[in-house]
C-alpha cells in the first residue's frame, strides 16, 4: 500500500510539472486570443500559396507572420520580438529580403522562419509561435 501511495504521489507531481508552460516566451509576451481561418490560395493571400513565401496578417499581440514552410506546412509567428520586451514597444519583426529570416530592427536579432529560433544578435528566446493547421485548402491559426 505504501508503494502505491508513493507511485501516486510521483505521478501527481509529474502531472503538475508537465502542465507548466514549456516555452518561456509565452510568459514574456502578453496573451492575445488568436483563432482565424484563411484560404492561402485566395487572391488576398496569393503570395502564401508558394512555398517559402510569407504574409503579414493582423492578430496576435502586434501582428502575425504566416510562413509557407513546406508543401503542406505553414508556420505562424508573433511579430513582437521577445528580446527586451516591453522596452522596445515600437519594434516589430519583419521578414528580410531573403524571405527566410525575420529581423528585429531595434536589437538586430535575427530569427529563422522555419522554427522561429534566434541565430544572430542578442536574442536568446525564439519568436512566439501560434498553431497553424493546413487541411489542404484552408489554414487555421489559433492558440
Amino acid at each position: 500500500m505504501k508503494r502505491i501511495n508513493t507511485i501516486f504521489l510521483l505521478v501527481a507531481l509529474f502531472s503538475i510539472f508537465a502542465c507548466t508552460k514549456d516555452n518561456p516566451v509565452d510568459e514574456i509576451i502578453p496573451y492575445a486570443n488568436v483563432n482565424f481561418t484563411i484560404n492561402p490560395a485566395s487572391i488576398q493571400y496569393d503570395n502564401l500559396n508558394i512555398v517559402g513565401n510569407f504574409a503579414y496578417v493582423t492578430g496576435g499581440y502586434r501582428g502575425i507572420i504566416l510562413y509557407h514552410a513546406s508543401l503542406n506546412e505553414y508556420k505562424a509567428f508573433e511579430r513582437t520580438s521577445p528580446y527586451d520586451f516591453p522596452n522596445d514597444f515600437e519594434c516589430r519583426v519583419k521578414v528580410d529580403e531573403s524571405g527566410l529570416i525575420a529581423v528585429d530592427e531595434c536589437s538586430g536579432s535575427k530569427y529563422i522562419l522555419l522554427d522561429g529560433s534566434p541565430f544572430e544578435g542578442p536574442a536568446t528566446l525564439p519568436l512566439k509561435q501560434y498553431n497553424a493547421v493546413f487541411d489542404g485548402v484552408n489554414l487555421h491559426v489559433f492558440n
